[in-house]
C-alpha cells in the first residue's frame, strides 16, 4: 500500500525500521477524544488559497492545504458530536508581553498575529460543551490540564488533527503517548507549511507513537466501536 511518505524516505530506511519491529498498530480504544489542535484564520487564511498567496494575508498561514486538512476534520467533528464522543480544542491564545519566551527570539511572526487570526475556522469552531484549552507551548499538554480532563471524560485514546504536522501536532502525539494514551493521526486531517516535514513527520509517529492513516480509514475504525 502507498503511504504519503514513500519517494521521500527510501525504501531501505522503512526496511530497517520494520526489521527493527518498528510501526505495529495498537489501534483506538474504547472512548477516543478528538483533539483540534491551532485550526485558527492564522494556520489556513480567512480563505481557501495557495500558500504565497495566503501568507500575504497571515504569514504563518499554511494555505490550501490547511483548507483541505479542515474539510476531513470537518467529518471527524460530526462522527464524534454524533457519538457523544469529547471535542477538545488545543489553540494558541495572543502572547502577552510576559510569557513570550524563547518564540519570540524564533518566530517572532507569531508574536504579531492580528486578533482575527486568533479565531477559529467556521466549520470546526467549538460548540456548547466542548473543552477549549489555551497553551503557550507546542504541546497541547505542557502547562495545561488535558489530561486531567480527559481523564474526567473517560478518554482512552486520541484522535489528533490539526497544525502543524511536525510541530504541535508531533510534540502533542509523542506526550500524549507518554501519558499512554492510545493515538491516531488521520494524515489528511494534520497539515504543515512543509510537504516533506508533513511526511517526515508522519513516518516518525507511525513508526514510533501512533496509528497513522487516511480520514476514510479513521472513520471506519470509529464507527467499528460499540
Amino acid at each position: 500500500m502507498a503511504r504519503i511518505w514513500d519517494g521521500i524516505i527510501s525504501e531501505e530506511e522503512q526496511r530497517a525500521y520494520a526489521a527493527a519491529g518498528f510501526g505495529k498498530p495498537t489501534g483506538l480504544g474504547k472512548r477516543p477524544a478528538l483533539l483540534i489542535i491551532d485550526v485558527q484564520y492564522r494556520t489556513v487564511g480567512t480563505t481557501p488559497q495557495p500558500f504565497w498567496e495566503s501568507i500575504k494575508e497571515f504569514p504563518t498561514s499554511c494555505g490550501q492545504v490547511g483548507w483541505d486538512a479542515v474539510a476531513n476534520i470537518k467529518r471527524l467533528v460530526t462522527m464524534f458530536r454524533a457519538k457523544g464522543w469529547p471535542i477538545m480544542y488545543p489553540h494558541v491564545a495572543p502572547k502577552e508581553q510576559f510569557d513570550q519566551g524563547r518564540l519570540a527570539d524564533k518566530v517572532p511572526a507569531l508574536m504579531g498575529v492580528a486578533a482575527k487570526g486568533y479565531e477559529f475556522v467556521p466549520d470546526i469552531a467549538p460548540q456548547p460543551g466542548d473543552i477549549l484549552l489555551p497553551k503557550k507551548h507546542p504541546s497541547a499538554f505542557f502547562g495545561t490540564p488535558l489530561v486531567s480532563y480527559l481523564i474526567d471524560a473517560g478518554a482512552d485514546s486520541l484522535v489528533v488533527t490539526g497544525c502543524t504536522t511536525s510541530g504541535c501536532v508531533r510534540g502533542s502525539v509523542v506526550d500524549g503517548f507518554a501519558y499512554n494514551f492510545r493515538v491516531t493521526v488521520p494524515e489528511d486531517a494534520v497539515y504543515d507549511r512543509s510537504a516533506t516535514s508533513h511526511a517526515v513527520n508522519l513516518f516518525d509517529m507511525a513508526s514510533k507513537y501512533a496509528d497513522v492513516m487516511s480520514t476514510d480509514d479513521t472513520l471506519r475504525a470509529l464507527e467499528a466501536i460499540a
